[in-house]
């Protein structure tokens, strides 16, 4: 007797549900895009209980007549494509006809939709049709999912808590929102209103009702386009920083996306104006012909892959890099306008303040990305063009020191405000760039040591260092070996730090073998440049005189970044005359 059999249809829906719909955001999203794929200008989604117990999705689209209303639960009973050359030019975010029966076999579907005359009702409940009967449905659709995962047991077990839920719809329609201007979206939990938007079609006004007066006030527009791509969009200052991914958003032809590639040049594009462990809001719009991206890899349809990807990451990095450059980013002191958010976003702070956090809402399965340091330099020194002065704005600033706070922070002042900067940070942001420079100057000059330093390692430990001796010595180091293991510095370079010679040695020999299994000499020379900067540089609690304050300034306004220090602190903040005025209650309102 045969032992393979043909399953079900409403088994292996069942099966294709395991990949499609994951959790409450999942059926969410399929929704959703269905909404938009059917040309609908308001979409409206209401949960309860985050999505656990009801998800409703309304939009004002084209709808679908009877037969259409049956076969939409069908599998791979599609609209979107016909024939395999459409998989080359997929213009809708759905097109696959997994998910309306994958969906439908784990839970209960009532579908209300209309083409404009009588309408069509559907009841669904575990991929059996119940009952199917005409009415007087409004142009559009509506479709409402209850019981979610009934019959898959092991699937609901696995189904997180109300509020990880609804954090991770919210997150959800606010992308949808972002890469959609031009719908208006409204999301509705427990009857409490959560993220409407407009469908105004200025992503700039999208993105104040979704983020807030505090964020949007504080993006930088880039818009340029190259033989292939067309890129629009708003990144924000430095000072607006976020503890995971989530709010990097990519968006190719209208598919909110997700491609480590551009992730990554987007994070390596603020290398140095912010700390590692932090990363910007950034919400980029790239157009390109369909044919050079590919969205069928994932059944989700976010992992895309991308033809010509080296000349799209060129593209934004340099326009990322020119806004950054051009602009002023120096903070406001003043954090009254932190609260300063729409009313909509003050009554989501009082629903889900505890619940919509940076833990909560998933990290997408983004892949932890290392800065790749040689293609940031290699690419930064093409930036520059032209068109762009470096850092022209805080350069007719015209900043002139009053004082020091605490031997650690200098005040300064010109017509429009007061100024704090650290001057610890300055000093290093000058020293780091400073070491840099001489690093790379092919023209070395060397010191002799009174005193040579011989430095005692293990076997494995001098093995590694021997394999990088020629490195050492191109970097103006005297480097051979003295005996067992041991190895002896003659010479170095006059750019390191007097007192500090055998501290700096001993901190490069780590880094090198750090780095052992895979040495990027453009990474160590920024590890250890940003290492003597910081033991250079005036340290807090240390006097300096006024001579020093102006010569700090002056030389902190010739760096290319004088915003940040070399581990991306900053290292000045402005108070403007508005704010003190308004702190003092000078100015009321």
């Amino acid at each position: 007797m045969s032992k393979i059999k043909v399953m079900s249809e409403n088994l292996a829906n069942k099966i294709a549900a395991g990949e499609v719909v994951e959790k409450c955001a999942s059926v969410v999203k399929e929704l959703v895009e269905n909404s938009i794929d059917a040309k609908s200008s308001q979409i409206n989604i209401t949960l309860e209980d985050g999505g656990l117990r009801l998800i409703k999705v309304d939009d004002d689209g084209i709808g679908m007549d009877e037969i259409d209303a049956k076969l939409a639960f069908q599998r791979h009973a599609t609209s979107k494509i016909y024939r395999d050359d459409d998989l080359f030019f997929i213009g809708t975010l759905g097109f696959r006809g997994e998910a309306l029966p994958s969906i439908a076999s784990v839970s209960e579907v009532e579908l209300k939709t209309s083409m404009g005359d009588i309408g069509t009702k559907i009841h669904i409940k575990g991929g059996n049709l119940l009952s199917e009967e005409k009415t007087d449905a409004k142009k559009g659709t509506s479709i409402t999912i209850t019981n979610l995962f009934y019959n898959t047991p092991a699937r609901l077990k696995y189904l997180k808590t109300e509020q990880s839920e609804l954090a991770n719809c919210v997150a959800l329609i606010e992308r949808e929102a972002l890469a959609h201007n031009d719908i208006a979206f409204t999301l509705i939990n427990n009857n409490h209103v959560l993220v409407k938007t407009s469908g105004s079609k200025n992503l700039h006004k999208t993105i104040h009702e979704i983020y807030g007066l505090n964020i949007s006030s504080k993006m930088l527009e880039i818009k340029d386009s190259c033989d292939d791509f067309d890129i629009y969009g708003y990144i924000c200052k430095p000072e607006i920083l976020k503890s995971n991914r989530n709010h990097i958003i990519t968006i190719v032809n209208d598919r909110v996306v997700r491609n480590n590639d551009l992730n990554r040049c987007i994070n390596d594009a603020y290398y140095m104006y912010k700390p590692d462990s932090k990363y910007p809001v950034v919400v980029i719009k790239i157009d390109t012909d369909p044919t050079l991206i590919d969205v069928n890899i994932h059944p989700t349809k976010q992992d895309i892959k991308i033809s010509k990807i080296e000349v799209l990451t060129d593209l934004l990095f340099k326009n990322i890099k020119n806004a950054l450059y051009k602009n002023l980013l120096i903070p406001n002191g003043n954090n009254d306008n932190v609260e300063l958010t729409s009313p909509l976003n003050e009554e989501k702070n009082d629903f889900i303040k505890n619940i919509i956090n940076e833990d909560n809402i998933e990290e997408n399965n983004y892949v932890q990305t290392k800065l790749n340091l040689s293609s940031i330099i290699k690419e930064e020194s093409s930036v520059y063009d032209d068109t762009v002065i470096i850092n022209k704005e805080i350069k007719l600033l015209d900043l002139h020191p009053i004082g020091v706070i605490h031997k650690t922070f200098i005040v300064a002042e010109n017509e429009d405000g007061m100024y704090l900067i650290d001057q610890h940070a300055a000093h290093e942001r000058i020293n780091y760039e400073k070491v840099l420079d001489a690093m790379k100057d092919k023209k070395i000059i060397k010191t002799s040591m009174l005193i040579p330093i011989t430095i005692e390692l293990s076997t494995s430990e001098f093995i590694d260092i021997k394999q990088n001796f020629e490195f050492i010595r191109e970097l103006g180091f005297d480097i051979d070996e003295f005996g067992i293991n041991t190895i002896i510095i003659k010479e170095h370079p006059i750019w390191l730090n007097q007192g500090y010679e055998e501290e700096t040695i001993r901190k490069m020999i780590d880094i090198i073998l750090m780095d052992k299994k895979k040495f990027d000499p453009v990474e160590f020379n920024d590890r250890l440049a940003a290492s003597m900067a910081c033991k250079m540089s005036i340290k807090a609690n240390m006097d300096i005189s006024y001579d020093v304050q102006v010569e700090l300034l002056k030389e902190l306004v010739k760096c290319k970044n004088p915003y940040n220090c070399a581990h991306g602190r900053p290292t000045i903040i402005k108070f403007s005359n508005y704010d003190l005025d308004k702190m003092f209650k000078r100015i009321m309102n």
